[in-house]
């Protein structure tokens, strides 16, 4: 198929090395001047594994341009995946979704036959809004093309966005016509038959069997996305409030999620303590979800809890933190980790840089280290006193405290000893139970982790 996907952000990014992969046409539309160099130049403007060497093998089949209306006309599928920023209320702004729409019936001709998707992750009938823009546009322009519309909405994890892409759990589509359901069969059939050879960086998991392919309506597809996304927020909100009440009467935290994760109707997965969620995805959708529901005057209290324990989260570590050191003031404080989670470069509503301001306005001097997203971290920091530090080690020099924010691989091998005794005060505040508590008190530290 020949595929126009707008918007090359972390999803359309995604989408269209995997597509391209597959053997279909894939034209990306990229509106930043820097990011399109990058992608011409088949490098990713995105820290994810395994996504240079697709860039690379899939280049005859794939390529990047800035100009929408000129790139859909001959196309199958056009792919919406631009942003979807949260307003002031919580709301997701449309606005690039709409433009986008705009400029896709702009590149239309009249006997064409286009399936929209909208990859976004959307409000509740944005899909009959654009399909609204659309029909509108092309009656302003005179052209008669035949047109239908479908929410495909994503469900990938940053650092395993390829994997997800080729080795999804489901494939949900919702439509309303014969032609675009059948079309994005068509699209995924590589991926649901499992017919394609796996790139040699991304072997197919053992045991993985064939995904299913979800059809449903539009609003179900729209709400499928959010939901899911909400239902696994709340699930690591809730482990983290029984990690407080574990703290106060003894318990470990560690054993309890085990425990109970091994409960199949609970499975073990976003059962792990710590700080919190961030990322591009929790926080912006459980906020539209709340968003949707208000304007409808129903209430969601499970999900406002789950942001409320979320946002607490940081509060407590600092909280613990105090606890050893009893006075931040003129404290220096080394935080390991800043991307939301290992495996990317994302800093949005990272809990490490909430940590960061926090640290700050109580006083603190704060050093930074990660491997990947300090880039990015400067430029959102820019205008707070932060040190940045070129490894662990170089962090640790004069420390008061080091929390570890996130739980990157590398931060595994680190010698904990020499670690220590680079510190002023050897304290480690492990904010996602990622060292061994015994190993690290051994290793001359005072240890402190989440609901244990």
């Amino acid at each position: 198929m020949h595929i126009t996907i707008i918007g090359i952000g972390y999803v359309g990014l995604a989408a269209a090395v995997a597509f391209s992969y597959l053997d279909h046409h894939v034209v990306g539309i990229e509106k930043d001047p820097q990011k399109l160099r990058l992608l011409q130049e088949s490098k990713s403007p995105i820290f994810e594994p395994g996504i240079e060497e697709l860039l690379d093998k899939s280049r005859e089949r794939l390529s990047f341009t800035n100009d929408t209306v000129g790139a859909v006309a001959d196309s199958d599928v056009i792919m919406i995946a631009v942003g979807t920023p949260p307003k002031k209320n919580g709301e997701a702004d449309l606005c690039y979704v709409e433009e986008a729409a705009r400029q896709a019936a702009m590149g239309m001709v009249s006997g064409g036959t286009y399936v929209i998707v909208i990859k976004s992750t959307v409000p509740i009938g944005t899909n009959r809004r654009v399909m609204h823009i659309i029909t509108k546009t092309l009656a302003e322009r005179g052209v008669k093309a035949n047109v239908h519309i479908a929410s495909n909405p994503e469900f990938l994890r940053q650092g395993m966005a390829l994997k997800d892409m080729l080795y999804p759990d489901r494939i949900v589509v919702g439509a309303e016509t014969a032609e675009a359901i059948e079309t994005l069969r068509n699209l995924y059939r590589p991926i649901l038959e499992q017919s394609f050879a796996p790139p040699s960086s991304l072997p197919r998991p053992d045991g993985y069997s064939f995904p299913p392919l979800i059809i449903t309506d539009l609003t179900s597809a729209e709400m499928i996305k959010y939901a899911a996304n909400a239902f696994l927020a709340l699930k690591i909100s809730f482990i983290n409030e029984i990690a407080g009440l574990c703290e106060k009467v003894g318990a470990d935290i560690k054993e309890v999620a085990r425990g109970i994760g091994l409960d199949p109707r609970i499975g073990p997965r976003f059962l792990q303590a710590g700080l919190g969620w961030g990322g591009s995805c929790f926080p912006k959708d459980t906020a539209a979800l709340l968003a949707v529901a208000a304007e409808y005057g129903y209430t969601m209290p499970i999900i406002e809890a789950a942001r409320a324990v979320n946002t607490r989260q940081r509060t407590l570590i600092v909280e613990k933190l105090q606890s050893v050191l009893k006075i931040l003031r003129g404290r220096i404080i080394g935080i390991l980790g800043l991307a939301f989670k290992p495996g990317t470069d994302d800093i949005r509503e990272s809990p490490a840089l909430d940590l960061v301001r926090i640290l700050i306005e109580r006083g603190a001097h704060v050093k930074v280290h990660d491997p990947v997203a300090m880039p990015k971290a400067r430029l959102v920091l820019k205008e707070l006193p932060v040190d940045y530090a070129a490894d662990p080690y170089t962090l640790a020099e004069g420390c008061d405290a080091i929390i570890l924010a996130t739980e990157w691989e590398t931060y595994r091998q680190l010698n904990l000893a020499l670690l220590a005794k680079r510190m002023n005060q050897p304290v480690l505040i492990d904010g996602r139970n990622f060292f061994d508590p015994e190993q690290a008190r051994q290793a001359g530290f005072i240890y402190m982790g989440v609901g244990r």
